[in-house]
């Protein structure tokens, strides 16, 4: 290669590098422009008050929104405890037994079930709960949000499962453990991490969901009185006082949207933790 050649690829490299680093850079100030904005509006109208209390009569100034921070975390918990036994379950089928039709199936309906519009699972818990039990409730939200939760644990736990080495499958095998305790108790124990790295990003991606809350938990502005009753949520309580007309709740809304925000971020966080403590 001669000399010219050998600039000119420099030259390209170069330019490349230079796009690529400029496009990271605007993404990475896109990204810290929307969480300084938040906090910038939010942080103001955080206080121990506005964690702690009730929300105040509709015109009056004040009160909180700790109902629907509890309501929240009942909510993605409930649907965790619907939704998690499935995905895995599923992740298990498809990582140890899905290489026929069927796995396939399986597979391209959870890709199908990603790209849904959350919406439209929200409309499918209104017509599965809601229609049938006459009323809102939060199990109809926590259907909704396992609904958007199984794909993703499904087809993240499955990758997780399918980087154990099969040497280890084959060696449990060797010392005459059956099938299904290789699975139980060597394979699950070894890809937990990984798993619960991959429940803790769903869970963390379905607590900031608000669109199948409107259509199934609805709201509440008291404290829930169990799962068969409307129950408050951060995302449709940030919803509602950021289309009202008055002031005080857009200042609670943005408070709101921060405090979300830093759950949603808490979540991921845990998750990388979890990813970086070992596993498969």
């Amino acid at each position: 290669m001669n000399d010219d050649a050998l600039a000119g690829r420099r030259r390209t490299n170069a330019v490349m590098f230079s796009l690529t680093a400029a496009c990271a850079v605007l993404a990475l100030s896109v990204l810290f422009f929307i969480l300084g904005y938040i906090a910038w509006h939010g942080f103001s109208a955080l206080s121990w008050d506005f964690l702690t209390k009730l929300p105040k009569p509709v015109g009056e100034t004040g009160g909180g929104i700790a109902n629907s921070v509890l309501g929240t975390f009942k909510l993605v918990a409930l649907a965790a405890a619907l939704g998690v036994p499935v995905g895995v379950l599923g992740a298990v089928y498809l990582a140890e037994h899905g290489k026929g039709r069927l796995g396939w199936l399986i597979r391209y309906s959870a890709d199908l079930l990603n790209g849904t519009p959350s919406i439209v699972m929200g409309v499918f818990a209104f017509a599965l709960v809601v229609a049938p039990m006459k009323r809102f409730s939060a199990l109809a939200g926590a259907v909704a949000l396992a609904l958007i939760l199984v794909p993703i644990v499904l087809r993240g736990a499955e990758e997780f499962i399918r980087l154990v080495p099969d040497a280890v499958r084959e060696g449990a095998m060797a010392l005459g453990l059956a099938r299904w305790k290789v699975t139980m108790f060597i394979v699950l124990p070894t890809a937990k991490k990984g798993i619960l790295t991959v429940v803790l990003l769903a869970m963390s991606r379905v607590a900031g969901e608000t669109a199948p809350l409107l259509f199934t938990a609805f709201g509440n502005r008291f404290w829930d009185d169990g799962f068969l009753h409307p129950m408050a949520s951060l995302p449709h309580t940030i919803f509602t006082y950021a289309i009202a007309p008055y002031a005080d709740w857009h200042r609670q809304a943005w408070a709101g949207a921060l405090l979300l925000l830093l759950v949603v971020l808490a979540g991921n966080a845990a998750a990388r933790l979890v990813q970086r403590s070992g596993g498969a």
